[in-house]
């Protein structure tokens, strides 16, 4: 046990470190900006066949940067989680097709407009819904914190429909292309774009509040680089760099190639095996970030519980009640709040960023941590009260009675509530994609953003969830029998 505890602790050591050390550029002495952006958004942001972020945003932030001196880091984390850290200055800026509009002027600074579009409403190619007014009684699905829902939101009770919300574009037409919601509310350019490469919705209505998309950052905050950005999108624009972007996306040349390219891959790459094949490399690098979350955070929770947990026991009230108390709040508090609360809430107060990996660590030590300290209060007050007290009665001090009587008793009563937590951590995983983190799930919305094979896409991760709860079963219960041992 002390062998694997040591091994344990080994790896999230090399895992802190691979994730703190980085290489020294080559450029250092030119500055890198932070952006964060939205992961299906197409033809503004989205992944390739190689997995890489392609798109006009993507296009235009590089060739300002390049322009202007400067060196970016790109965070495709989707645009509610880039909303809010902006706000909460995790991030320098976003670029990530936002519409300025007056209500978000009050929270953000936005550059020049790079783009202008409208907000269109997309059916299902047989529906029978052609126009706002037949939408009375009905429901409607929307993408949180888009001008498209600020669109729907803002007619619904002149209209009488309902909306239903989703984080990200596919998970909303989806909806639409399966019955579920009537319509969908996306700005023009987008659904043009989607439409036009086999999305499977038609637009139905003309383009309402049209708007400008900007770039931005939190309000009163990086000038220079806003003004950089400014200033390289002038350039742009005056050297024929910008239109030849635009036209790369938009263009029906562009259009064309990418609907051929998505009839060919019909043909070989919708196949399960086809699937895995074209997206091994980014399903292996989803696996590893949730082991890597996994390890570290059952570690990390573990080491709390038990801490937590063994303040539970000891004969001092106010040890206790501290202990009671943790516990009752951390196991309270939704991981997906807590998620957001560390990541954005703390960064918002303090004016000190937290990297999204080591949020997530703290967010599964918090909330994993409490129900192990649950279990290991429970497990050690499992054991006969008189146990201690023959303990005690032999001259034992409580450290040594606890030490060498109770807990090798009550170890074995935690140990199935262990095994049971280590995978309950693995599958809270994919709860941190909610923070930007690329594990496992975020990595399955991101190419299915690209080729709309969500049913076979999921099944996918669902048996790769399967495989490695299966292992981490199995090692777990080695270990449970070298104990009982």
């Amino acid at each position: 046990m002390k062998k694997f505890i040591t091994f344990l602790s080994i790896i999230s050591s090399l895992i802190f470190l691979s994730f703190f050390v980085k290489p020294q550029s080559v450029h250092a002495d030119e500055k890198t900006y932070t952006i964060a952006t939205d992961v299906t958004f197409p033809p503004f942001e989205y992944a390739d066949d190689s997995n890489k972020y392609v798109g006009i945003d993507i296009d235009l932030m590089n060739a300002i940067a390049k322009e202007e001196g400067f060196k970016v880091d790109l965070k495709p984390i989707g645009f509610n989680a880039a909303l809010q850290s902006v706000s909460a200055g995790q991030v320098d800026g976003m670029i990530a097709g936002m519409t300025i509009t007056d209500e978000r002027k009050q929270k953000f600074d936005f550059s020049k407009p790079y783009y202008s579009s409208g907000i269109v409403m997309a059916v299902k190619p047989d529906s029978s819904i052609k126009s706002l007014k037949q939408l009375r009684g009905k429901k409607v699905a929307i993408k949180t914190g888009t001008s498209g829902a600020d669109y729907a939101n803002s007619i619904k009770d002149k209209y009488g429909f309902k909306t239903v919300t989703f984080d990200d574009s596919d998970n909303m037409y989806n909806d639409v292309k399966n019955g579920n919601s009537v319509a969908c509310f996306e700005d023009s350019a987008v659904l043009e774009y989607g439409i036009s490469t086999g999305l499977g919705l038609k637009i139905v209505t003309k383009p309402a509040n049209s708007g400008n998309f900007g770039f931005a950052v939190k309000k009163g905050t990086h000038q220079e680089l806003m003004n950089k950005f400014n200033d390289g999108l002038d350039k742009l624009k005056k050297n024929g760099k910008y239109q030849k972007i635009i036209e790369k996306y938009t263009g029906k040349s562009a259009i064309s190639a990418t609907k051929e390219a998505n009839e060919k891959k019909s043909k070989d790459s919708h196949t399960v095996l086809g699937l895995l094949k074209q997206n091994k490399r980014a399903f292996l690098d989803g696996i590893v970030e949730t082991l890597k979350l996994t390890v570290v955070g059952i570690i990390g929770a573990t080491i709390f519980g038990i801490l937590i947990g063994m303040l539970g026991v000891v004969p001092n009230k106010f040890a206790q009640g501290i202990s009671t108390t943790i516990i009752y709040i951390f196991r309270g508090l939704p991981l997906l709040v807590l998620a957001l609360f560390i990541y954005n809430g703390i960064p918002s107060l303090t004016g000190s960023k937290i990297p999204a990996f080591i949020a997530g660590i703290i967010t599964l030590t918090l909330n994993e941590g409490a129900y192990t300290a649950a279990f290991v209060k429970g497990g050690i007050e499992a054991v006969d009260k008189g146990q201690m007290e023959a303990a005690r009665s032999l001259g034992l001090s409580f450290g040594k009675s606890m030490r060498k009587v109770i807990l090798p008793q009550g170890v074995k009563i935690m140990i199935p509530s262990f095994i049971n937590q280590f995978i309950i951590t693995l599958k809270d995983t994919s709860i941190l994609s909610i923070i930007g983190i690329l594990e496992l799930t975020q990595t399955g919305k991101i190419i299915i953003a690209r080729n709309l094979e969500g049913f076979r896409i999921w099944g996918i991760i669902a048996i790769m969830y399967l495989l490695i709860i299966t292992i981490l079963t199995l090692l777990s219960k080695w270990i449970e029998r070298r104990i009982n041992n």
